[in-house]
């Protein structure tokens, strides 16, 4: 049915609407004429004027002119550049907005996707600190019209950089370092990589904190390692930063929006830091996956324990494992622990943080977690999941229910596949979902940790 004349959105029209749900990518939701209209930069009892950009029949994009009447869950924002940033998208939002957003997120995709009337969803971890959390930071670079080395994150809807010297989300023991290597590079006079032609050669700046030791690495992610002068100025960050540990080149000659190449080089000092994770020494390289918040990582894994009740008979299984950052923990209170991995450099991580920790009742497998499932030659009494974004992939639920363990905890980002993996493990009442405990990981975006637990 085609709408009426004068219901009906054009591109570029300008209305108003009144702002009624955040959708879960951050941006505010309005209803006008029976249609859905997202707004960036707006939360829920915002009143604002819109210009509409990308009209379709059921909804539309638009771009917030002006604030009509602000909502009582908006607030000033604490970084100068969050309204062009796209680091941030809720630093417009109050954290207990924030939370309760997130939560509600957990539930409307339980209860839509994963067909959960009442689902068992737990109040949220909320962050102690909603700033200064991130323990690693990637930057890429630009030069200015004056030929000045910019650093930041991309403007949002763009691959324009937002030049910043500091950053209000990152540990703030990392800002100094921003600030002043940009200098150095630019009286270095190396070739800053520009992405549409190809050319020059630092192409991004790396820096990584160990919260609990302060021990840092800095990398610059290169086209190429043909840099003058490299080694002296690696030694002289060395000696200006008495915590960082190691300089080093990552090597990414490809034309694509991957950050990290293949190939790590360190040029001076050591290849990784040292950090203690739960009572635990691990060691993080500059491309190592480690939970960006180590707190709240932390609490999640308490919960875990907490929730598990471990007796130490009992033999776990950790797929989609990384370096062993939730598996060693886990592996000191069962009687045997083994971890799954795709990536050999991890599984290598996992191996050597075993024998750091003198553990010696784990196992760490590489491969894919669909191929390795069906070929165990245990039974695992309880398995831990944490896979990508996308979740599991079908042959990974297949496999689980070949398996059969008593227990089942599901580690997600993303509340949506989430969902749809919990439906299907539930399936025939196989499972049942017990319990589901959010966890803010990343404060002033909308992304949501959980852990969920399955029990048969």
């Amino acid at each position: 049915m085609t709408a009426p004349a004068e219901n009906r959105w054009q591109q570029g029209q300008v209305i108003d609407v009144t702002i009624t749900d955040l959708s879960d990518s951050g941006d505010g939701v309005g209803r006008s004429n029976d249609r859905v209209v997202f707004v960036p930069d707006t939360v829920t009892g915002d009143r604002v004027q819109i210009r509409l950009l990308r009209v379709k029949p059921q909804y539309a994009h638009g771009k917030l002119l002006e604030l009509l009447e602000p909502s009582v869950h908006r607030m000033r924002a604490r970084c100068i550049v969050a309204d062009k940033c796209g680091g941030c998208q809720w630093q417009h939002v109050d954290y207990a907005y924030q939370l309760e957003a997130k939560h509600n997120q957990v539930i409307q995709a339980l209860q839509r996707i994963g067909g959960f009337h009442e689902p068992p969803v737990d109040p949220i971890l909320a962050a102690d600190a909603d700033l200064g959390y991130r323990n690693k930071a990637t930057y890429p670079l630009a030069r200015s019209q004056t030929g000045q080395i910019q650093a930041g994150y991309y403007q949002k809807g763009s691959h324009q950089i937002v030049n910043l010297n500091q950053c209000p989300i990152q540990d703030v023991r990392l800002n100094p370092l921003l600030a002043e290597v940009k200098q150095d590079l630019y009286e270095r006079g190396w070739g800053i990589y520009d992405e549409k032609l190809h050319r020059g050669k630092v192409r991004h700046l790396a820096l990584r904190i160990g919260r609990r030791t302060g021990e840092m690495l800095l990398t610059l992610v290169v086209k190429d390692k043909n840099l003058p002068g490299l080694e002296e100025q690696a030694e002289a960050w060395l000696t200006r930063y008495p915590d960082l540990v190691g300089v080093s080149l990552n090597v990414n000659p490809d034309r694509t929006n991957a950050i990290f190449g293949h190939e790590t080089v360190c040029i001076a000092g050591l290849p990784y830091l040292q950090e203690v994770f739960a009572g635990f020494t691990f060691q993080l390289r500059p491309d190592t996956f480690f939970q960006v918040h180590t707190e709240q990582a932390e609490r999640l894994l308490e919960v875990i324990t907490d929730e598990l009740q471990l007796q130490g008979h009992e033999t776990l299984l950790d797929a989609y494992c990384g370096i062993g950052t939730f598996t060693l923990p886990l592996a000191s209170r069962v009687r045997q622990a083994i971890g799954i991995e795709m990536q050999p450099e991890a599984v290598e991580q996992a191996i050597l943080s075993a024998s750091l920790n003198h553990l010696e009742n784990v196992t760490f497998l590489t491969g894919a977690v669909e191929t390795l499932l069906p070929t165990l030659e245990v039974k695992p009494d309880i398995v831990l999941l944490d896979p990508p974004r996308r979740g599991c992939d079908a042959n990974v639920i297949e496999a689980l229910s070949q398996l059969d363990p008593d227990r089942i905890v599901y580690i997600s980002c993303n509340p949506a596949t989430l969902a749809r993996d919990l439906k299907r493990l539930c399936q025939n009442s196989h499972y049942r979902l017990a319990r589901v405990q959010p966890a803010d990981f990343f404060p002033q975006t909308p992304h949501v940790e959980c852990a969920a637990f399955l029990v048969r």
